[in-house]
């Protein structure tokens, strides 16, 4: 299973979130402590936002923690917003085109979980996508493709009922081929003004992720395990529902929902 984090507030050093604290993102792919993998060195990749409305993107088949080149860019980097990613694959070739976030537009997402019998689902979903978003599918993996149908479903005008769409799409279409439905999915994303989380498992066991608002001073961060410990500032993002955080407020929508 694969690490991530997020920042918005204030500009901020990416080192802040991704190197310096004792559990952060570098140290969770070496060491994550809630995931099936405790190795995540698959690849890994940073998105972050100034002063265009598209993300920068920075990413790379090497481990997180053996590339100076991130290391000296996080320090360099400041950003009000920024994204962070580390790989265990579960599905796809260890590739650039396979790293996360992915980017389109405005828009940069990442995920961490599991899509059951992808390969035979494979096929079917990616023939749901209009040509113009077929044509940026650049790697082989389920989260891309994940990025691309909650595109196609109208993420940037519904963000809420585009995720309620596509869980409902990955459902019907496991039952409509004869496969179990089985999905974990964690996904964190952006369209460059507000963060965007999501968890949700058909199981009922999503992949973690927590939000803090006091491990950053007047920024909120969120990952996939608390960078600093176990700490009260720290709070699990709901399952089952799609929470919009802005720099100063938040909002949810239940993915549940007729």
């Amino acid at each position: 299973m694969c690490r991530l984090a997020a920042y918005l507030g204030p500009p901020r050093a990416l080192s802040d979130v991704i190197i310096a604290p004792s559990h952060s993102l570098i140290a969770q792919s070496q060491e994550a402590q809630e995931a099936k993998l405790s190795v995540n060195g698959d690849g890994f990749g940073i998105a972050w936002y100034g002063a265009h409305p598209e993300p920068g993107l920075y990413k790379d088949i090497l481990p997180a923690w053996s590339d100076s080149n991130l290391l000296s860019l996080c320090r360099h980097i400041s950003a009000p917003l920024f994204l962070a990613h580390v790989r265990a694959s579960t599905e796809g070739e260890t590739a650039r085109a396979n790293c996360h976030p992915f980017t389109h537009g405005p828009w940069s997402f990442m995920h961490n979980g599991q899509t059951g019998s992808f390969m035979a689902l494979r096929r079917r979903l990616e023939a749901l996508l209009p040509d113009e978003l077929y044509a940026l599918r650049r790697g082989s993996t389920d989260s891309e493709l994940l990025f691309l149908l909650l595109l196609n479903a109208g993420l940037a005008e519904h963000p809420g009922r585009a995720c309620r769409d596509v869980i409902s799409l990955l459902t019907d279409t496991a039952e409509a081929i004869g496969v179990p439905p089985f999905f974990r999915q964690t996904c964190v994303f952006s369209d460059g003004q507000s963060l965007f989380c999501f968890r949700y498992a058909s199981d009922g066991r999503c992949p973690t992720l927590y939000v803090s608002r006091g491990f950053a001073d007047g920024g909120l961060v969120v990952a996939s395990e608390p960078l600093d410990g176990a700490c009260d500032h720290w709070a699990e993002v709901p399952p089952n529902r799609l929470v919009r955080f802005d720099r100063a407020t938040e909002r949810a929508f239940d993915l549940r929902a007729a």
